[in-house]
């Protein structure tokens, strides 16, 4: 029992000045024992259920990425967008996540793959390891025996196919088509569609109405037959193009028998195409048209399409409105939409600035590889990241890659296996050391990298955090 005398003093010392903690010994105990005191903590993941992508830097542990899973509560819309330099590891991502994908039975994936390399596509690895035969869109090969869409297939709805040629023309011209010219155009494929109904019709059909249009067609407005032949006269014009110029071969006749639109995997391969030329987004939108129609059907199968040199699209107003309506399968119909971009502002300050923000828009996921540090600063200013991330994109090494999952920002390193290794890297590329593969590295030189960007990271994040709470505070 305490002495009473005792106990009066304290009360009353902490009457006085507080009550008085006790002050304990100190333990002396290891460094092993004492971790248990300070409890590990990681940013939440994306659950346990899609596609393994690598690890997250921060904690270790893995990460796992799927849009068809995370649709609805933790993700708005399935659509990716994956920015980045040359060289850090984009195109071994695109191709690793296609594979691993693959292995679900219900996945289907379409590739325009842009890029190529010995007189193939960049993906022509993949297809031949998964028995797939590339669709090689190739004017000088279209016309001996190539393979040919037609973009009047009738398996396209008679809307369908002239939207796409209204998109085709305002491509060319680059502007819209204007009411008598838009006027002129629909009366030929009317007649068109109409009349041929023994074969496909085809553009060189279109091509002669619109130069010899039928008076039935004045008649139907009330002008004069030559006014309508002079409003068609530039729309003949621009399929002209497509039936005896650079593009002819590919798109004027009927569609190749024997396309595969059940193939797990279907490859556009457009490597033989000027990517700076006209006749780059003109194939896009008429690939964009004919998949609407042909490939994407109600069958719950779930679709990814994934776009390499993606600025083409998003840079052509009229190419980024068609595939803006394309993005809105996403949800009625499971299509994921990939669009792979070196630069943003290659897209933002471009001509199709409105369209290309409501396609941003719909890309709820969003990968950025090392960037400039100007680059850097704009891609975060326009998709909304966190300074800490922002500040350590330029810093990042080939590989690592800043993830943006609806707000859930991690900094991820990307693995692959060694069966994959050999189908996502060239040969040029191995041979001439290119930074793409981090793995060329030497052990060392790369952990030394990874844990000097992970350092950074946490720094900038702990700065960001701390810098927070003054403000709070304040």
């Amino acid at each position: 029992m305490r002495d009473p005398l005792s106990a009066l003093s304290d009360a009353f010392t902490s009457f006085l000045f507080g009550k008085v903690e006790t002050t304990r010994l100190p333990v002396r105990t290891s460094t092993g024992q004492a971790q248990a005191v300070y409890l590990p903590t990681a940013a939440p993941g994306l659950g346990d259920s899609g596609v393994i992508i690598g690890r997250e830097v921060y904690s270790g542990k893995g990460y796992i990425y799927d849009p068809f899973q995370l649709y609805g509560q933790q993700l708005p819309a399935p659509h990716w967008l994956v920015l980045g330099e040359s060289g850090n590891g984009k195109s071994a991502l695109e191709k690793t996540y296609v594979l691993r994908q693959l292995r679900f039975r219900d996945r289907q994936v379409v590739v325009l793959d842009a890029q190529g390399e010995d007189g193939v596509g960049e993906w022509n690895l993949i297809a031949q390891e998964l028995g797939i035969t590339p669709i090689r869109l190739d004017p000088t090969a279209a016309l001996n025996g190539g393979i040919r869409l037609n973009p009047l297939d009738p398996s396209i709805t008679t809307t369908g196919q002239l939207a796409l040629l209204r998109t085709i023309i305002e491509v060319a011209m680059g502007h819209g088509l204007d009411e008598r010219s838009g006027f002129a155009l629909k009366v030929a494929h009317a007649y068109v569609t109409a009349t041929i109904t023994e074969r496909q019709p085809v553009l060189m059909d279109i091509v002669e109405q619109l130069r010899h249009p039928k008076p039935e067609s004045a008649e139907a407005m009330n002008v004069d037959i030559d006014d309508v032949r002079a409003w068609g006269l530039d729309v003949a014009l621009v399929l002209d193009r497509l039936v005896d110029g650079d593009l002819r071969g590919m798109f004027d006749g009927p569609t190749t028998v024997g396309i595969d639109l059940d193939a797990p995997l279907i490859v556009f391969d457009l490597s033989h195409i000027d990517r700076n030329s006209i006749a780059m987004p003109i194939l896009m939108a008429i690939v964009g048209v004919w998949l609407e129609h042909t490939w994407i059907r109600p069958d719950r199968k779930k679709r990814i399409f994934l776009v390499e040199e993606a600025w083409h699209i998003i840079n052509s107003p009229f190419v980024a409105q068609l595939f803006q309506r394309l993005l809105k399968f996403g949800r009625r119909l499971g299509l994921s939409f990939v669009a792979v971009v070196h630069h943003l502002s290659d897209v933002v300050d471009g001509a199709a600035a409105k369209e290309a923000a409501a396609i941003l828009k719909m890309a709820s996921t969003r990968t950025i590889y090392a960037q400039k540090t100007d680059e850097a600063r704009a891609t975060g200013r326009v998709i909304g990241l966190p300074r800490w991330a922002v500040e350590i994109i330029p810093t990042l090494t080939p590989g690592i890659a800043v993830w943006d999952v609806n707000g859930n920002v991690q900094v991820v390193k990307h693995l692959i296996t060694e069966a994959e290794r050999p189908l996502v890297f060239t040969d040029r590329a191995m041979t001439e050391g290119s930074a793409a593969d981090p793995d060329d590295l030497l052990p060392d030189d790369l952990r030394a990298a990874e844990l000097e960007t992970e350092q950074r990271a946490a720094r900038l994040e702990n700065q960001q955090l701390n810098e927070s709470s003054r403000s709070t505070v304040a």
